[in-house]
């Protein structure tokens, strides 16, 4: 079992040219689960991205730790698999190629790559695509190999930044349903980070809001929907009874923003 611990974790960016400091992110603290599914939502340049990346070990807190099992997170490793909003696949690779990136890099023999490659491939409905080049697919079929390539390496922590952001409202919506299913089935920790409402509280069983930058943790709630998942929850009043909670809390948040100048 896996652990992760956000401890009083911010970041402030130095000025440029002599300017004053800017703090995107106040300590805040987080602890979870093993097996969590958490939602980030928060104003826009709250830190909600900062405070993912620093999780990830692409960036670095200048207060804080973050712990992973008891380990302080310092770098990028294997155990923190990461998919972006922007397509990250590499152009030169197929969709296979793609998957089995970071399953090379570790040294892993052929056939164990390939069946991984084809497990996963299955997984996300790209079946029949294995050998074509990220030009030649939909911005949804690219998303859903990054995923792919994030869970092959079978990562404690999933950590996904706004990966649906670019997509259409139809496509979106499938992608929702397929990340979930396949966390219903494997179960994987996940931090999510993401503006909409609709999604943090369809896809996480708890949701984490953030004030207006710079940003911090305020609220938590518990997301308490039946699994599995169907989408017509949605329409139900369990769920509007939280999307008119979290709408309250995001409203204040932005109202502040604004008057911020953010």
């Amino acid at each position: 079992m896996s652990k992760l611990v956000i401890e009083g974790v911010g970041r402030v960016f130095p000025g440029v040219r002599g300017g004053a400091p800017t703090t995107a992110l106040e300590p805040t603290s987080i602890k979870v689960a093993d097996n969590d599914f958490i939602a980030i939502l928060g104003p826009s340049g709250c830190g909600k991205s900062t405070l993912l990346r620093i999780v990830a070990g692409l960036d670095h807190p200048t207060s804080g730790q973050v712990l992973l099992d008891g380990q302080p997170v310092r770098a990028p490793g294997p155990d923190r698999g990461m998919v972006f909003q922007s397509y990250t696949l590499f152009p030169w690779l197929t969709v296979k190629q793609n998957i089995c990136f970071g399953l090379r890099e570790k040294g892993v023999p052929q056939a164990q790559q390939d069946r991984i490659a084809a497990h996963y491939i299955e997984q996300v409905g790209l079946r029949g695509f294995e050998n074509h080049f990220p030009k030649m697919l939909s911005g949804g079929m690219q998303q859903r190999t990054a995923l792919a390539r994030a869970l092959a390496n079978d990562p404690k922590i999933l950590l996904l930044d706004e990966p649906f952001g670019a997509l259409d409202n139809q496509t979106r919506a499938l992608m929702q349903e397929l990340l979930l299913g396949i966390w219903e089935a494997h179960r994987k920790t996940v931090l999510f980070v993401t503006h909409d409402i609709d999604e943090a509280i369809f896809m996480a069983n708890r949701v984490a809001v953030m004030t207006a930058r710079p940003g911090r943790i305020k609220t938590e709630l518990k997301i308490e929907l039946p699994h599995p998942r169907h989408y017509t929850v949605k329409t139900s009043p369990e769920f509007s009874f939280y999307k008119a909670r979290l709408t309250e809390e995001i409203r204040v948040e932005t109202i502040k923003a604004a008057q911020m100048g953010a």
